[in-house]
C-alpha cells in the first residue's frame, strides 16, 4: 500500500508562508523543520500572494452588503409592524358587529 497523503490545516500553511516571507530563516530550513518539500512551500506562497488582494476587496464588498442587508431588515421590520397593526384593527373590526348585536338583544 502507498503512503497516506498528509493534509495540512490552513493555519499551518499560513504560518509557514508568513515565516518564509519574514525572511528570518531560509526556505530550506523552514521546510526541514516543518517536514514539507520546498515545492509545496512555493505553491502555498504563490496561492497566498495571488489571493491576498481579495481580502481587502472582499472587506469593502462585505461592508456594502451588510449595509444593504441592514436597510432591507429595517424595511421588513416596518412592514411587519404595519401588518401587525392592520391585523389588530381588522380583528377589532370583525368582532365589533358581534358586540353590537348582543347589546341590542338580538
Amino acid at each position: 500500500m502507498g503512503k497516506k497523503r498528509r493534509t495540512f490545516s490552513a493555519d499551518f500553511k499560513l504560518e509557514t508562508v508568513l515565516e518564509g516571507i519574514r525572511g528570518e530563516k531560509t526556505v530550506a530550513d523552514i521546510c526541514r523543520e516543518r517536514g514539507i518539500r520546498d515545492t509545496m512551500y512555493y505553491k502555498w506562497r504563490d496561492a497566498f500572494k495571488a489571493r491576498a488582494p481579495e481580502i481587502f476587496v472582499r472587506a469593502a464588498q462585505q461592508a456594502d452588503q451588510v449595509s444593504e442587508l441592514e436597510a432591507r431588515v429595517a424595511e421588513l421590520e416596518r412592514l411587519a409592524g404595519k401588518l401587525a397593526l392592520e391585523n389588530e384593527i381588522l380583528k377589532k373590526a370583525t368582532s365589533w358587529p358581534d358586540g353590537v348585536s348582543r347589546r341590542n338583544g338580538r
